[in-house]
């Protein structure tokens, strides 16, 4: 286990001095600067601490960061067992079982030296592969070490309006989208409107934003934005009740989708796909990422073990080869900034 202090960094923000950590949701509800994750098999940590303060994420010191060689990642799904597991889900969709359905993979390779320090990642990330949701959640007695460079906002609260941001559509420029795209984005847009409504209050959920292209380091997505209020007496828990796994990781309908992803997908997830951010619980503010474009630091083998997943949204339209290039393409930038190839070339490896 890494003996570094507790830290999460989010927004501009640090915050040390941990204070207690709980596997409840509703501890969200009551007080204080919490740090959040959510792994995407529900097992959730909550961290309160006590010093928050401003400070930008510092840059990169040389050495600091020790990553995995450029060849030595392995795959949970191979490009054979990822484009079969392609077919099998339009299999699924022309027997009516679901609309669409996430599919993901989970990289893994060895730590070298294994005292890898994920806030020293998150340096590198932040100059490598900037992101609007990217943080750090280092909480090594509790098994949560991550580094996030996450696009994609699952939940944002301030007071009783809460929204989210589901991407659906990735491309390298805005002429690799296509109708396929627009149509899954839509798709999941309905998806998180019926989640966020069974908390809300009626008539409250609504979609300011629809399939706007967001560009990124290395491509662009589709994004769209839901916003409601929520009903009285719907807190934390109840709204992770409604809106968790996040609806653009999954699938539509989400139940069918689930079953589907534990069929063909050789591992859990973890925090991959799962919900990482903060909770302001005196300001009433709070704000969630999909643990997308995500790594985190295993340590429960004989071995420490750094891992980063990647996926693509299926669909009738889907080509196995087109998408499991898109998953390539998602973890080609990121995999060369942990294994320090971005830095020293300024370019993908």
């Amino acid at each position: 286990m890494s003996d570094l202090a507790p830290l999460a960094r989010f927004d501009g923000l640090i915050a040390s001095g941990l204070q207690d950590v709980t596997y409840d949701p509703a501890a969200l509800d009551s007080s204080g600067f919490w740090a959040v994750s959510a792994d995407f098999e529900g097992r959730i940590v909550c961290a309160r601490f006590s010093d928050v303060r401003r400070e930008a994420v510092p840059p990169p010191v040389p050495g600091a960061w020790r990553g995995p060689a450029a060849g030595d990642w392995t795959s949970s799904l191979d490009r054979d067992a990822y484009t079969a597991g392609v077919r099998r889900i339009r299999e699924h969709i022309a027997a009516g079982d679901v609309y669409q359905a996430n599919l993901c993979r989970v990289l893994s390779a060895p730590l070298p030296g294994g005292g890898a320090d994920v806030d020293a990642l998150t340096s590198l990330l932040a100059r490598g592969n900037p992101a609007p949701y990217a943080g750090t959640i280092r909480l090594p007695g509790h098994g949560v070490e991550i580094a996030t460079a996450s696009p994609e906002l699952f939940l944002r609260r301030d007071g009783r309006t809460v929204e989210s941001g589901p991407i659906k559509g990735t491309g390298r420029t805005e002429d690799d989208l296509l109708e396929k795209d627009h149509a899954e984005n839509v798709m999941i847009v309905d998806l998180v409107r019926n989640d966020l409504g069974r908390v809300c209050a009626t008539g409250s959920v609504s979609v300011p934003d629809l399939c706007v292209v967001e560009k990124h380091p290395g491509l662009v997505h589709l994004v769209s934005t839901v916003r409601g209020r929520l009903a009285d007496g719907a807190g934390w828990p109840e709204l992770f009740g409604a809106a968790f796994p996040p609806g653009s990781v999954t699938g539509a309908p989400k139940s069918s989708a689930l079953r589907i992803i534990a069929e063909l997908e050789r591992g859990p997830r973890g925090p991959y796909c799962g919900a990482i951010g903060w909770v302001d619980a005196d300001r009433g503010t709070a704000s969630l990422a999909v643990g997308i474009r995500t790594f985190w630091i295993d340590r429960t083998g004989p071995a420490p073990l750094l891992r980063f997943g990647t996926g693509a949204g299926i669909t009738w339209g889907s080509d196995p080869e087109r998408e499991w290039d898109e998953t390539e393409l998602k973890a080609s930038r990121l995999l060369a900034v942990a294994s320090g190839m971005f830095e020293e070339t300024g370019r993908d490896a």
